[in-house]
């Protein structure tokens, strides 16, 4: 008695969890979604155009590339531009508005500056974004 048996789930290649835990994890999202919509609906005008601001980076594929391989970890500009085989220029006007939209954080190490993503948000935000649009293959 006492003793659950650990069954997989979806996230399992993250960690080991039991059903109890999704099942928590899926009311903690529910009420999290309940929680948002209210907040929408609450917006200000100024606060609806930068939530659409928000959005509208996410519109350029140049941008979605920087942060897909900015997921992986901190990177300078010239090592992000040999990465997607683009120009520095093209890449640093493309951070710029990215920086303008709290996606992107940057850090000075030494010389160099690093580039990361702001926070765990913007992880969450693209990986929702892939599950969406995989859903329909």
């Amino acid at each position: 008695a006492g003793v659950r048996s650990r069954e997989p789930c979806a996230a399992s290649f993250i960690r080991p969890c039991v059903r109890e835990d999704m099942e928590t994890s899926m009311k903690n999202m529910e009420e999290m979604i309940r929680e948002s919509m209210q907040a929408v609906e609450e917006m200000d005008l100024v606060e609806l155009e930068s939530l659409t601001e928000l959005f509208r980076s996410f519109g350029d594929i140049t941008r979605i590339r920087i942060l897909s391989v900015l997921m992986r970890g901190e990177i300078c500009v010239n090592d992000l531009a040999q990465t997607l085989e683009m120009t520095q220029s093209a890449i640093s006007h493309q951070l710029r508005i990215l920086k303008q939209n709290r996606l992107v954080k940057s850090r000075r190490d030494g010389k160099q500056i690093l580039y990361s993503l702001d926070d765990a948000h913007v992880q969450f935000i693209l990986s929702a974004g892939v599950q969406h649009i995989r859903e329909y293959r």
